[in-house]
């Protein structure tokens, strides 16, 4: 009996990020989502920590007013 030697080939491409396209578009899809969603949650809370904080309490003088008082 004559033996024969077999190789066995392991066809690795349905796991590469370039030849799935299915799984690379979720993927690159997931990553654009999980982008926005940082930005707007930056954006946030950058404006709410640099907020107005109301009107200040201004002295004005009474010379400077609309019916201006002098002494």
């Amino acid at each position: 009996m004559e033996q024969q030697q077999y190789t066995e080939i392991i066809d690795d491409s349905h796991k590469d990020f370039g030849h799935n396209w299915v799984s690379s578009s979720r993927f690159l899809f997931l990553c654009q989502v999980f982008l926005f969603l940082a930005l707007v949650g930056g954006c946030s809370y950058g404006l709410f920590t640099h907020r107005w904080k109301g009107k200040p309490e201004v002295e004005v003088p009474a010379n400077t007013t609309y019916n201006p008082q002098y002494k």
